[in-house]
């Protein structure tokens, strides 16, 4: 689910990088147009060439960052966490254990008697 979602997000980044480019282009063309002498000519051209790696560079950024939305996203799912919860969820016992104060594990093994040894 969250790979479908980084890629629309990352088709719909690369066509607002698309749209950036053209927009670039054609302000270029009207630049060029509107320009008297080379020199205005070669700095339209010089915006131009600024936007389009713009364009680009926010490209870029958007994909990262909808790559560190998908890993944050995997990271809550293998901790169990949902949109409430903001820290994992706290260590559920198995059922007839009880443990000691202060321990983080049972105080006893949770099978009743523990393994016979076979060499006793």
């Amino acid at each position: 689910m969250q790979s479908s979602k980084e890629k629309l997000k990352n088709v719909a980044a690369a066509a607002k990088e698309h749209v950036d480019v053209y927009k670039a282009k054609i302000d270029e063309k009207a630049e060029k147009a509107t320009a008297r002498t080379e020199e205005e000519k070669v700095i339209a051209h010089e915006r131009a060439k600024a936007k389009e790696a713009k364009a680009k560079m926010e490209l870029h950024e958007a994909k990262a960052r909808n790559a560190a939305e998908k890993q944050s996203a995997k990271q809550l799912h293998y901790y169990g966490l949902n949109n409430h919860q903001t820290s994992p969820p706290h260590s559920h016992h198995p059922l007839g254990a009880v443990p000691m104060p202060g321990a983080t594990y049972p105080s006893y093994p949770l099978g009743g008697n523990p393994p016979r040894n076979k060499h006793i």
